[in-house]
């Protein structure tokens, strides 16, 4: 087993006083937010210098001043600072071997996913969950996370990927902006602002392809978060093609119509997704039935 030279491995006491620094600018700040006095928070980043070979901040009139190593070497500090408090979190916690780390979609998390866990926690009282906003693939060991719902394909490396249910997409806008831009047809659309989504950014082609329209071009507003699209769409900005299951109470409370009647199934799906080395891990097993039978319900439905 390779052993890490110890020069690499500073203390945690002089990370943290580092990490201080860096955050306010200051060995006096630094000082206070530790309870150590200005000298000992002196010691403790002169030591991790020396330790390292590196100078990582330069001492000014007013205060501190990180160098470029010291930039990145903080950013870096910061993140595993961090993370160390989550894992003595959670390892303090009690009954982790039932508490299921969950990663989300934000908006699916919301609007689709929320108002159904009630039930879930009712029949399963003895497991906690813990949500994380995630939005496409992401290392499961590194993020310290069970599970993940993922909208997408089912090419998730050295992972099981549970299909949970399809996306249908419809073009929408508010009520005002079709009356000032009618439709009579699909290739309307063409005419007319069209929002685009980062997440799926092949959305539109797909859906004139649907109906064999050429002339397509990606040429509109692109949001990377679903709120702030729909909040575009709903300031009148153009037409979104949007996820029926995501903006059921805009269409159903009126805020929102169809611009043109075609929904078409989207190119992405919805799966639980579980890294292969935690396939037999509990919790995710019990939540992975309970989800595919909540969203083969709806699927009916």
């Amino acid at each position: 087993m390779k052993i890490t030279p110890r020069r690499l491995l500073p203390s945690t006491s002089a990370l943290t006083a580092f990490d201080a620094v860096a955050r306010t600018g200051s060995f006096t700040a630094a000082a206070k937010l530790l309870d150590l006095t200005q000298g000992a928070v002196s010691r403790q980043i002169a030591q991790l210098e020396e330790q390292l070979g590196l100078t990582l901040v330069e001492r000014e009139a007013r205060g501190v001043r990180l160098t470029s190593k010291g930039r990145t070497y903080a950013e870096g500090v910061a993140e595993i600072l961090s993370k160390i408090r989550s894992l003595s979190l959670e390892a303090m916690s009690a009954n982790t071997e039932m508490r299921l780390r969950l990663a989300i979609p934000p908006t699916f998390g919301t609007r689709w996913l929320m108002p159904r866990m009630p039930d879930f926690v009712e029949r399963n009282p003895g497991i906690t969950i813990s949500f994380a906003t995630r939005i496409g693939q992401f290392d499961f060991r590194a993020d310290n996370i069970d599970a993940a719902i993922h909208v997408g394909r089912p090419d998730w490396p050295d992972a099981d990927c549970l299909f949970l249910m399809n996306e249908t997409a419809v073009p929408v806008c508010t009520p005002e902006f079709l009356s000032a831009h009618p439709i009579a047809q699909a290739g309307d659309l063409l005419g007319l602002p069209l929002l685009e989504m980062a997440s799926r950014p092949g959305a539109w082609r797909h859906w004139f392809g649907s109906l064999n329209i050429a002339g397509y071009q990606p040429e509109g507003m692109m949001f990377e978060q679903f709120s702030n699209v729909t909040q575009a769409c709903l300031a009148g900005l153009g037409v979104a093609l949007m996820p029926e299951l995501l903006i059921e109470p805009e269409l159903g409370g009126g805020r929102l119509v169809r611009a043109f009647d075609w929904a078409v199934e989207s190119e992405s799906a919805y799966y639980l997704v579980r890294p292969r080395h935690r396939l037999d891990f509990q919790p995710a097993r019990i939540f992975a039935d309970w989800l595919a039978g909540e969203t083969a319900q709806f699927a009916a439905s």
